[in-house]
């Protein structure tokens, strides 16, 4: 989006929606725009259900408390759950699919194994004694040819983040011995170290906080899409005369919701920052009182500002306006309170990190850390203090021998033998120069065939290993690729708890229905593996051979959790979700986690992991194809979940590439044309639409896995990092997901 001198301009609400209007394309735009036509429900009795208590188990902001509603043992429905005040009584539309996903005629329902080789197609149903029996002899097999499990490897990821499965699987690995663990992660962890540079911890007001904001602006997110009960209370503060922003590349439909759009070039968030903070310095607009009273290393940033950063500066790197950066920065500034809510996908770049901490430092320095309505919203995990039993318990068996540093080795110093770990955003890389080599994979709650970068690369590193088990629903694209899967149960049929990493709620999630099929929990699959590995080597598993899921889930309750939420016991979830007791303004005591103590413009912490003190500016990824790719969530989809079932086929039937009309017309392509993505990695073909919601240097795809079709955004998309995450996740940055480059034609 430009203006005639080539300058990315601004638009405000009024204006997108006049030119709706009158091109005729206002009854094209989704999100409940227009007026939604009157409906009518069949009579309902609540008597005639059993009503289960729920939770969703997704990786997303809202963890929504649900509702499920159950007759003659069958799912019939489920709704938000109203107790909580963040979920009220929607859903998004993946939430209401959820019963689709129980029934899916597609779930895999037996223990199978593929015949063939990898890749074949060709499975066989075996019996779950057959499927364990297999995968604890190669367990056994690899301990005693290698002298140790560092060649087994689990590649455990969110696709579930109930608290059972965040920890009863690495339990398993655990109570085996050392292995090798895929760790890090591709989600957040720039804008997590970020976080903790600058406040010494990464803790959000609450998010229903943001009604009480005078000036909202969502940098880098489409909550419209990905956190849907957010929005509310965003709408909240604007019906209350705040004014709501949207800093993003795309005109997503968060942006055509906002009073005012901002689209800076990609990977230059940073430079927005700094030119609203140097405008800011300029105009006597700092809190001076908040910043002596609670900032270190101010003036430092201060100085680097007035040396280095102009509005001109800001405008050439973003393609935005001095004058609109003015504007926006002096707007902001002046609100009280004002707050950013600082999305993911902004710091899934090669100076993503840096960008986290400049939009930080424009919260701190006009006083609004420590105040309602205001804050530098990323995230928080304080509601996640649970024992992660038995994953933070388990030992290994005697005499286990592990990975050993060889750097550690060398220094001459007494070494303790541990799990090896990978960092899982460059898999590939990684696991083709492990040594020892890694011979087999346990994948569980993920599908990195789908998630994980250059997946050309990825194939070929699954098929040289041994032996790959698959734990899920579906058949997914990793699972067309492992020697055996296995059914595993949705959260409808086990027992979990379930917290967020935005809002402040808690739920348990009650079994509802009997496992389908021959679905078992990770809890089952766990027990059985460590009962056969027993029988045949007594004491080669430490893990508990009788435990239940609904045990487990107890046991990961304790008093910080009791005392966080107000409750004595697990079983007063059974009357609803609870929220945390602690006050929703983060910070509001002044007092941060850093060396100092106070909020550090300057941290020394950042200079040990090869960052720089000060939130400088670090230009983006030098582009190495014509355009660059995006590759954000979809509406219908969460990851590689949701939109391969048929309920949401019907909405989004097949993988786009969202182009600009200029470069269409250059690349002779026309709408609904089928177009052909490539870069040095790879290619895939799918269908071209045109939009000017994308800029004329940029690409967007959805990622996604949609069933029967080769579709993978991962195809172009290589294993470069981001700026950080080193230090918060074990030595494994983050990846840099939204900084990538390919070139299109006509198919």
């Amino acid at each position: 989006m430009k203006n005639e001198n080539g300058s990315r301009r601004t638009l405000t609400r009024r204006h997108f929606l006049q030119g709706l209007t009158a091109t005729g394309a206002m009854a094209m735009v989704p999100g409940s725009l227009l007026r939604p036509a009157a409906t009518r429900a069949d009579a309902f009795r609540v008597q005639d259900y059993v009503v289960r208590t729920s939770a969703c188990q997704r990786n997303c902001y809202d963890t929504c408390s649900i509702k499920s509603y159950v007759k003659d043992g069958v799912l019939k429905f489920v709704e938000g759950n109203p107790q909580s005040t963040f979920t009220s009584s929607g859903l998004c539309v993946k939430g209401f699919s959820y019963p689709r996903r129980v029934y899916s005629p597609h779930r895999i329902k037996y223990p199978m194994e593929q015949v063939g080789g990898k890749g074949s197609g060709k499975w066989k149903r075996i019996s779950w004694d057959e499927a364990i029996d297999r995968i604890a002899k190669k367990i056994l097999e690899i301990k005693k040819q290698d002298g140790n499990l560092l060649g087994v490897a689990l590649e455990k990821n969110s696709g579930s983040e109930g608290i059972t499965n965040c920890s009863v699987i690495q339990g398993f690995f655990s109570a085996i011995g050392y292995t090798t663990r895929m760790e890090g992660s591709s989600c957040w962890p720039a804008g997590y170290d970020a976080q903790h540079f600058d406040f010494g911890n990464m803790v959000c007001n609450d998010p229903e906080d943001m009604a009480n904001s005078k000036y909202v602006i969502v940098w880098g997110g489409n909550p419209a899409w990905t956190s849907v009960h957010s929005m509310k209370f965003i709408y909240a503060a604007r019906e209350r005369g705040a004014k709501f922003v949207v800093v993003d590349p795309v005109l997503s439909q968060t942006a055509a919701k906002a009073d005012e759009y901002f689209g800076p070039k990609v990977g230059t968030d940073g430079a927005l920052a700094l030119g609203m903070a140097r405008h800011i310095l300029d105009h006597d607009l700092v809190d001076k009182a908040w910043v002596r009273r609670n900032a270190h290393g101010f003036e430092e940033f201060a100085t680097y500002l007035r040396k280095n950063i102009t509005l001109e500066w800001a405008e050439a790197e973003t393609g935005i306006p001095a004058a609109d950066i003015a504007r926006l920065a002096e707007e902001f500034a002046t609100a009280d309170p004002a707050t950013i809510w600082i999305g993911y996908g902004m710091q899934r770049h090669t100076n993503g990190g840096v960008a986290v901490r400049a939009i930080d430092a424009l919260v701190a320095m006009t006083g609004n850390i420590g105040k309602k309505g205001g804050g530098a919203r990323y995230g928080q995990e304080f509601t996640w203090n649970f024992n992660y039993w038995p994953k933070c318990e388990l030992q290994p068996p005697a005499g286990s021998k592990g990975w050993v540093d060889p750097k550690a080795a060398k220094s001459g110093k007494p070494v303790t033998p541990s799990n090896r770990s990978l960092n899982r955003n460059q898999e590939a890389r990684n696991m083709f120069k492990a040594n020892p080599p890694i011979r087999m994979m346990w994948v569980s709650c993920s599908n990195p065939m789908s998630q994980a970068p250059d997946r050309n690369a990825m194939e070929k590193a699954y098929r040289q290993l041994e032996m790959t088990v698959v734990v899920d629903h579906f058949f997914t694209q990793t699972a067309e690729l492992a020697d055996i899967v296995l059914p595993t149960t949705t959260q409808f049929e086990e027992w979990q708890v379930d917290v967020s990493y935005w809002h402040y709620w808690l739920a348990i999630n009650e079994q509802a229905i009997e496992p389908l099929y021959e679905s078992k929990s990770n809890t089952d699959i766990s027990a059985m593996l460590s009962k056969r590995m027993n029988e045949l080597e007594p004491g080669s598993c430490t893990f508990p051979q009788d435990l239940t899921p609904k045990e487990c889930m107890i046991r990961q309750f304790n008093d910080t959790i009791h005392e966080e939420f107000g409750i004595s016991s697990w079983k007063d979830l059974l009357d609803g979700p609870v929220k945390s007791k602690r006050n929703p303004v983060a910070w509001a005591d002044g007092r941060f986690e850093t060396p100092s103590g106070k909020y550090e413009f300057k941290s020394e912490i950042a200079t040990r992991y090869g960052n720089m003190a000060l939130p400088e500016y670090k230009a983006p990824r030098k582009p190495h194809a014509p355009y660059k790719v995006l590759t954000p969530h979809t509406k219908f989809g969460l990851h590689s979940q949701f939109v391969n079932l048929d309920w949401m086929e019907d909405f989004n039937p097949e993988p786009c590439v969202y182009v600009n009309p200029a470069v269409a017309r250059e690349k002779g392509i026309r709408d609904g044309d089928k177009a052909r993505v490539f870069s040095r990695l790879g290619e895939l073909t799918l269908t071209a639409r045109l939009t000017d919601n994308v800029a004329p240097d940029t690409l967007l795809m959805y990622e996604a896995w949609f069933k029967n079709n080769s579709f993978n955004v991962q195809n172009v998309v290589d294993d470069t990092l981001a700026d950080m995450g080193a230090y918060k996740f074990g030595g494994h940055p983050g990846l840099a997901t939204q900084e990538h480059f390919a070139d299109i034609e006509k198919a």
